[in-house]
């Protein structure tokens, strides 16, 4: 069996006349199946992705994507280089590990993602970690929990931030905060001069709710069920930000992150209901793939959190 380094994959590149853009232009579009969510990843135009895909069919001479409807699929080709592509972009993803090691944290570099809901408090432990370290630049995304399980899947990230990690999944995860569910109200509602408000009480109320997959549903619809209480579900979306608006709006109560609600219940717009068994306590995590050589950077972050987040969060 071969043991592909990577000055054996390079070398390959060179004898079929591929360069690393082409590949990583052809990675993109293999990975997302789109022509046009490569574009946008990349940050090029549509046509500017087409080309540099005809210019590798070209080189190799085999075609390597094929369109039946609007669907791409990918050939028999395309699946074998997408296999090498792989190989070949971990191989320099770990020399620019290496690289930044050798920098010390100087001048290296974290590349992070965040759950919409940890956007509320990330960007604050990102600049106190980044005023120690005032070498280090940041790639922060912020994006819905499929999505960025989808980015570690795909070794896109060094670090998430979510709320409930993957089970069966091969990730390492800690927690390194608690976080606590709450039911919010607008300041008007009756039951917010009430206190120790059975859970049964709820079953009345409209309940304003994240799409599915979010893992603060799926936490209320588990608390929910094991008390068998149907509730009534109102408006679904996919931002903690408008069902706080919603909210305010009296279109009905909602779930979140106690961290996410933090200025609007300092400023008396929203209020949390004294509700039996409640907050649901659970915990924020930094997940990363097991296998993944981590830079001493987000190495560094890592320990960061798990040491100081919560005193810093609780200033």
């Amino acid at each position: 069996m071969i043991r592909f380094t990577l000055s054996l994959c390079l070398n390959y590149l060179v004898m079929l006349h591929l360069t690393l853009r082409q590949l990583k232009v052809f990675e993109s579009v293999a990975r997302n199946l789109s022509y046009s969510r490569a574009a946008e990843e990349l940050h090029l135009t549509q046509p500017a992705v087409s080309m540099q895909i005809k210019q590798l069919e070209g080189n190799i001479s085999l075609p390597l994507f094929e369109q039946m409807g609007k669907r791409v699929y990918l050939t028999e080709a395309g699946h074998e280089l997408y296999r090498y592509s792989q190989i070949i972009s971990q191989q320099l993803a770990d020399m620019e590990v290496a690289m930044d090691e050798l920098k010390g944290l100087e001048r290296g570099k974290l590349n992070i993602s965040v759950v919409s809901t940890a956007n509320y408090f990330a960007p604050h432990l990102l600049a106190k970690f980044c005023q120690r370290y005032s070498g280090v630049t940041v790639s922060l995304n912020v994006s819905n929990r499929e999505t960025v399980l989808k980015q570690l899947a795909d070794n896109l990230i060094d670090l998430a931030i979510m709320g409930q990690p993957p089970e069966n999944q091969d990730i390492n995860s800690e927690s390194f905060m608690e976080n606590p569910l709450v039911i919010i109200a607008p300041p008007t509602h009756p039951l917010c001069k009430a206190h120790n408000i059975p859970v049964k009480k709820l079953a009345k109320e409209i309940f304003l709710v994240r799409e599915q997959g979010s893992g603060t549903r799926g936490a209320m619809e588990r608390f929910f069920d094991a008390h068998k209480i149907k509730i009534n579900k109102g408006m679904e979306t996919d931002t903690t930000e408008a069902i706080k608006q919603a909210v305010q709006a009296g279109m009905g109560l909602g779930i979140m992150s106690q961290h996410t609600a933090e200025l609007e219940l300092e400023t008396n717009r929203l209020k949390i209901l004294d509700v039996q068994g409640f907050p649901i306590l659970r915990h924020w995590h930094i997940v990363n793939r097991k296998n993944k050589r981590l830079s001493g950077v987000a190495r560094t972050f890592r320990e960061f959190l798990l040491k100081e987040a919560p005193g810093l969060m609780s200033k």
